[in-house]
């Protein structure tokens, strides 16, 4: 049996999750090693104000993830997989140690500035809950203004992306149709679809200049729901996720198919955990948040014992 440790994507943001992150020297540490890399207090990224801008919301997901993943770690424990939705990604190789954290807090910094311009206003994501993929995608190929797939986060839970007139028709069309929800999300800009594929090029054009190394945990795609192994490929992955369809249910289910039975989400929240429910027949989700911390060392080496 095996462990993952899966780090969440925008939306999953709330305020002060910075500031709420356990007293701990690991923590101090990456929160400091950040402030200096970026060269202002990150502490003041994790206001409500100031997670209206998508750089702050990203650096501020990266920054918590790998804080909540390096306590866990503090001694010999490690997972046998990471996994991240979206920005969470960057905190996965970071913890896979194929990505060094300054060169992920300034790739991520202009992520998320590249995103932001991108589409200023009047774009963004809608969840719809309780329709089928088939049906969701046969909504989207018959709309009139484009909206794109963006997520498919679960077998009744897929995300879509565009303007905010063709959402609302989509989402009035799909609500017709029985979904249980269509809600849009608090994203400012339409990822995981074509309408980003030049700020992505841009981020790729940046990531040639930054150095990676072979995953020393294994990393799961959010994206293609792989494990990859090589350089190239991450730094593919990493640079273009933005603009490509994020396949959470298909992850989870090759981690659930390789063993992995210990599901441990990464600050903030627990949206993950919940998706992880619909897949995971077996075994122990927990998210960070919310539970103490000598039980996640507990299980952590449970799991570790069980896989030797």
């Amino acid at each position: 049996m095996s462990s993952l440790f899966a780090f969440p994507g925008q939306g999953a943001q709330k305020p002060g999750m910075l500031q709420r992150l356990p007293e701990a020297p690991e923590v101090a540490a990456t929160l400091a090693e950040a402030s200096a890399v970026l060269g202002e207090d990150v502490l003041l990224l994790d206001s409500a104000e100031a997670l209206q801008s998508t750089r702050a919301v990203q650096l501020c997901l990266l920054i918590a993830g790998v804080a909540g993943a390096r306590l866990l770690m503090r001694g010999e424990q490690r997972p046998d997989y990471v996994a991240g939705l979206s920005i969470g990604a960057y905190a996965a190789a970071v913890v896979a140690e194929s990505l060094d954290y300054a060169d992920a807090l300034r790739l991520v910094a202009l992520r998320g500035e590249l995103m932001q311009q991108a589409y200023p206003e009047g774009y963004g994501m809608t969840a719809i809950l309780g329709l089928s993929l088939a049906t969701v995608e046969r909504l989207l190929a018959e709309a009139a203004e484009s909206a794109y797939l963006a997520n498919i986060n679960a077998d009744n839970q897929i995300v879509i992306a565009g303007s905010d007139a063709a959402m609302t028709a989509v989402a009035a069309q799909a609500k017709a149709l029985g979904a249980s929800c269509a809600r849009r999300l608090a994203m400012s800009v339409p990822s995981h679809c074509v309408l980003l594929e030049q700020p992505a090029q841009q981020l790729a054009e940046a990531f040639a200049k930054v150095q990676l190394s072979a995953p020393r945990i294994r990393y799961l795609s959010g994206s293609s729901a792989r494990p990859i192994f090589d350089t190239e490929r991450l730094r593919d992955d990493l640079a273009f996720n933005m603009c490509r369809v994020v396949d959470w249910q298909g992850t989870l289910r090759t981690a659930y198919e390789r063993g992995v039975r210990l599901h441990i989400e990464m600050p903030p929240g627990s949206v993950l955990t919940g998706l992880a429910r619909r897949v995971f027949e077996q075994g122990t989700l927990v998210a960070f948040d919310g539970a103490r911390l000598d039980t996640l060392d507990a299980l952590l080496r449970q799991e570790g014992s069980q896989s030797q």
